[in-house]
């Protein structure tokens, strides 16, 4: 009995070992392959060192791709951010249709998004769709959802929101359920209003659960590929050419595997600096909210 308590540990620990070998190999086999030149033209690569990086960073194409990716992932975030707490709040308070939505709520979620942007594809078409259809009827048709380069971006975003808003929100409500209910008591007794115990009590100590959907939401967007390329392909022209749907380009279409996981290392370190930013400022938020508690 005494080995088996000896090599328990080290048992329980295999699958975690395998799971992270399964992750650094691919990983550290992709950075080997940027400093080389593979490409369906050159099947016998040379060693280029950094020159792929170089590239990168010199093309115009990248600094584009990389403020779409910006503006997509700060406008995604902060609208599903605003949207999904404001949802939380209203379910919050306990009735029927409160309960009944909730359950709502997730339809979203258990669509596949490259399923949801290819049905609001159909939907935002600008001759036989029915958004545009309904416009109609106030006088307000004929508009160009995905046709120009405003446009497009704007409909990648709103199909963005609509699939993860109600994630959230399922966050944001889960915070709200777990917070304490005696400085809430105190400040009814004390005559506090809806707004200044929103303020100066709600909103302090849910900011953890927020900033922890802004994260993972933050983060998702950066990296996104289904909704767009579904939507828009990155059309019109490159308005919505993502950073990670230039890494397709350059890989898949173009066939320069190196050149195109260079682009994929990059965009891996700019989430992994975001990542360890929000996480600190996730560890200040958490404190500030114990002393409200407290």
């Amino acid at each position: 009995m005494g080995w088996r308590l000896t090599l328990r540990p080290y048992v329980l620990i295999v699958p975690a070992l395998l799971l992270t070998c399964g992750i650094l190999y691919p990983f550290g086999l992709g950075l080997y392959y940027t400093l080389f030149d593979f490409s369906a033209s050159k099947p016998q690569p040379d060693m280029v060192r950094f020159e792929n990086y170089t590239t990168v960073f010199t093309q115009e194409a990248f600094w584009n791709s990389a403020w779409v990716t910006v503006l997509y992932a700060v406008g995604a975030a902060l609208v599903e951010t605003v949207l999904g707490v404001a949802v939380a709040l209203l379910l919050h308070r306990s009735s029927l249709l409160g309960r009944v939505l909730e359950k709502i709520l997730i339809l979203p979620l258990m669509i596949a998004p490259v399923i949801a942007a290819i049905i609001w594809k159909l939907m935002l078409q600008p001759s036989v769709g029915v958004v545009n259809h309904l416009l109609r009827l106030f006088g307000l048709g004929g508009v160009q959802w995905t046709d120009t380069p405003t446009g497009a971006l704007l409909s990648s975003i709103a199909v963005d929101v609509w699939v993860y808003t109600p994630f959230v929100a399922i966050l944001a409500l889960a915070g709200l359920r777990s917070l304490p209910t005696s400085p809430f008591e105190a400040a009814a007794v004390d005559g506090a209003g809806w707004w200044y115990t929103f303020r100066r009590l709600t909103l302090p100590m849910l900011w953890p659960y927020v900033l922890v959907a802004v994260i993972f939401r933050f983060m998702d967007s950066l990296k996104v590929f289904d909704i767009i390329y579904a939507l828009t392909e990155g059309g019109p022209g490159d308005s919505t050419v993502v950073l990670q749907i230039r890494a397709y380009l350059e890989a898949i279409r173009f066939q320069r595997y190196s050149f195109g996981i260079s682009y994929t290392i990059v965009l891996w370190a700019v989430v992994y600096l975001a990542a360890m930013v929000l996480v600190k400022h996730l560890g200040k938020i958490q404190r500030r909210a114990a002393e409200v508690t407290t």
